[in-house]
C-alpha cells in the first residue's frame, strides 16, 4: 500500500455509522424516525410531519453557520415549526434516547475488527476521534458506540450536537476537531464509508482511508484515489505511515 512522504499521522478520526458499527442506513433511519414519531404521537405530533420538521433541522445543523451549536440549532428550527410551547416536550425526545432508542440496535451489525482496531490505534499513542457528523444528542452516540463494543472513554473526543458547531462535510466540522485536538489536519487521517461526508476530510488536508465495506456513495465517484481497504489494511496503513 502507498506510503505518505509528508507528515505523519496522530490522530485517527473514525466515523461511527456504516464503519465502526455496521449498518444499512435505510435500515436504521426507518427504524429511528418510526420509534421517535411513535413515541411523540400521544403528544399531538403528526408522523409524517415529525420526520419533515426533524429532516429539516437536520439540515439546518449541516448548514450551520459556527455561531451556535448545532442543539440550539436544531431546537430553534424545531420551535419555529411548532412554537416555543413545545419546549415542554424536549423531555419526551429525551426519553425516547433513554428508553427505546437501544430497540434500533437489532438494524445494526457488528464487527469485533472494528474495536479492535480503535485499540490498537490507542496502543501505538494516537489520539482516537470518534467523528460521526454531530447532529445526535450526546446519549444517541454513547448507545451507538457501545452497540460497536466501545465507549466514549475510548475516545480523546468524540462529536455531539451539544459539542459541535457544524457538520459533515464541511470543513469546519474537521477544523473545530483539529482546534480542539492541537493538531494540524495533515497529522490526522479520517477512516469512513461515506464518499462524500468522510473523505470530504481530504480538502483540507487530512489523509483519508476508505472502508468501502459499507460504502455509500450518493453521487457515484470514482474511489479508485482514496486508500482503502478492510480494518487489517487500516492498521498496516496507520503503522506504516506514523
Amino acid at each position: 500500500m502507498q506510503s505518505i512522504n509528508k507528515v505523519g499521522i496522530k490522530a485517527v478520526l473514525f466515523d461511527l455509522d456504516g464503519t465502526l458499527l455496521p449498518m444499512v442506513l435505510e435500515d436504521f433511519i426507518k427504524a429511528y424516525f418510526g420509534g421517535i414519531a411513535k413515541r411523540l404521537a400521544p403528544y399531538g405530533y403528526n408522523p409524517d410531519e415529525l420526520i419533515k420538521v426533524i429532516m429539516c433541522g437536520t439540515s439546518a445543523m449541516v448548514l450551520n453557520d459556527g455561531r451556535r451549536t448545532n442543539e440550539e440549532v436544531f431546537w430553534d428550527d424545531f420551535f419555529q415549526h411548532y412554537g416555543d410551547a413545545t419546549k415542554e416536550h424536549i423531555k419526551h425526545f429525551d426519553a425516547f434516547y433513554e428508553e427505546d432508542f437501544d430497540k434500533i440496535k437489532s438494524t445494526c451489525g457488528y464487527d469485533p475488527e472494528a474495536k479492535k482496531s480503535v485499540y490498537r490505534v490507542k496502543e501505538l499513542g494516537l489520539k482516537v476521534v470518534l467523528a460521526t457528523t454531530p447532529v445526535f444528542p450526546e446519549i444517541a452516540t454513547k448507545k451507538r458506540a457501545e452497540w460497536a463494543g466501545l465507549s466514549l472513554d475510548d475516545f480523546d473526543l468524540y462529536t455531539t450536537y451539544e459539542n459541535s458547531h457544524s457538520a459533515k462535510p464541511s470543513a469546519a466540522y474537521y477544523l473545530e476537531i483539529t482546534d480542539k485536538l492541537g493538531v494540524l489536519p495533515e497529522e490526522c487521517l479520517m477512516v469512513g464509508n461515506d464518499v462524500s461526508d468522510d473523505m470530504a476530510a481530504e480538502k483540507i488536508g487530512m489523509k483519508v482511508f476508505l472502508l468501502p465495506a459499507g460504502l455509500v456513495n450518493r453521487h457515484g465517484e470514482s474511489t479508485e484515489r482514496f486508500p482503502q481497504g478492510d480494518f487489517f489494511d487500516l492498521i498496516r496503513y496507520i503503522e506504516e505511515n506514523i
